[in-house]
């Protein structure tokens, strides 16, 4: 059987010649079949191409979905944790608010004490403010803002330590109750002489066995006989800041012993140089005594 043939006419246009291809068909699917297939399998390639970028395109807004969920997530906490921190400090802030009474009885103080205490600002300084223009950068700041306050927390809780240690350590309490004042500090007649003298400390006198009391928190330095203060007890408080206690019938405290602001340490006597039953108090700073009017508050 003979298989099927095709004729392909071509003419000429200026001479009018014509001539004639004769194919079979399995030639003709040779040569038709790639004009024909090569088209499709472009529209289809295209298809496919678009299909894998939109998918591609579908991962990647998925991805940035969790990522800007995973940074709203990250900046809420920062936030949380920025506002505890002011809020710590402000409160902390506030703690440190002395009464009155108790400012006063610093303020006596040597300013080379306080400065030991008291040390800089409480507030601590803040970034400067700027525009944000990605959320990295906004991340940035908020880091930034929260390793500052972070900082400063530190340094106003050391502060505030600092200050109501110095506060404990101040003498400011009357080492007794209900006696009355015999003797100021500075220049004076020797009791015994009748000689210009120079009195170190405040003489109050009591009766015999009156409570004599810690006039701060410390630490007995000593507790024991001291020539001219007969018995004597002094004690550190810390800071440079000492207390002296002469002229006692007896002791209630030994060297070494912790002691706090009213507790009693000892008894009011007339031993060493003495004519009656009184206290002999000094306030030392440095090794140094000062007048302690200048931070007892008042009885």
């Amino acid at each position: 059987m003979r298989s099927t043939r095709y004729t392909i006419l071509i003419a000429n246009r200026k001479t009018g010649a014509v001539r004639r291809l004769t194919l079979s068909r399995r030639v003709m699917g040779l040569v038709l079949g790639p004009l024909v297939i090569l088209p499709l399998l472009i529209l289809a390639g295209s298809r496919g191409a678009s299909r894998a970028e939109l998918e591609g395109l579908q991962v990647a807004n998925e991805s940035l979905k969790v990522e800007n969920e995973s940074y709203r997530e990250a900046t809420g906490e920062l936030t949380i944790q920025i506002a505890t921190l002011q809020a710590a400090i402000t409160q902390l802030s506030e703690d440190a608010q002395l009464d009155s009474t108790t400012r006063a009885a610093i303020a006596g103080l040597p300013a080379v004490i306080r400065s030991r205490a008291m040390g800089g600002e409480t507030s601590p300084a803040l970034p400067a403010a700027t525009a944000a223009q990605t959320p990295e950068s906004t991340f940035g700041i908020l880091k930034s803002l929260l390793g500052t306050l972070e900082s400063g927390l530190a340094g106003v809780k050391s502060k505030v330590e600092n200050q109501q240690a110095l506060v404990r350590a101040t003498p400011s309490l009357w080492p007794i109750r209900g006696g009355w004042l015999t003797s100021l500090f500075g220049s004076r007649k020797d009791p015994f002489t009748g000689q210009p003298d120079y009195h170190t400390g405040l003489d109050i006198s009591a009766d015999r066995g009156t409570p004599v009391r810690a006039t701060a928190d410390g630490t007995v330095e000593s507790a024991g006989y001291q020539g001219n203060y007969g018995n004597a007890i002094v004690v550190s408080h810390g800071f440079g800041i000492g207390t002296r206690f002469g002229h006692l019938s007896q002791f209630a405290v030994r060297p070494g012993q912790k002691i706090k602001r009213g507790e009693v340490i000892g008894y009011v006597g007339a031993t060493g140089r003495a004519t009656s039953p009184h206290l002999h108090y000094e306030i030392l700073i440095n090794g140094q005594p000062i007048n302690p009017l200048r931070i007892l508050t008042r009885p």
